[in-house]
């Protein structure tokens, strides 16, 4: 049953925690609100899925923790790619002046 907890987990994990559906930058208490939501849809999820939440903690810990691991490390490439589209946007005409 563990393989099966895993296999549930990434799964949930990459959809539900690419990029947060609030954006949350790397405010603590934003991720851990976030994070705390999601450990319930993903508890929730789980047993309609016939995964005890035991087999999830036995495998990962606390889910809300590894959560909101997952969602630090999405707002943080959010922000480094949202500063590059910013920085995108104004490189090309750059980019032409500079090849001039």
């Amino acid at each position: 049953m563990s393989e099966q907890a895993i296999k549930f987990l990434q799964e949930w994990i990459g959809e539900k925690c690419q990029s947060p559906s609030v954006p949350v930058g790397t405010d603590p208490v934003k991720i851990d609100e976030q994070a705390e939501t999601l450990a319930r849809e993903c508890t929730e999820e789980a047993a309609q899925a016939g995964i005890p939440l035991e087999d999830i903690q036995e495998e990962v810990g606390d889910i809300q923790e590894l959560i909101a691991l997952h969602l630090e490390d999405a707002a943080e490439t959010d922000t480094e790619n949202g500063e590059a589209g910013q920085d995108g946007q104004s490189a090309p005409p750059a980019a032409a002046a500079g090849s001039h």
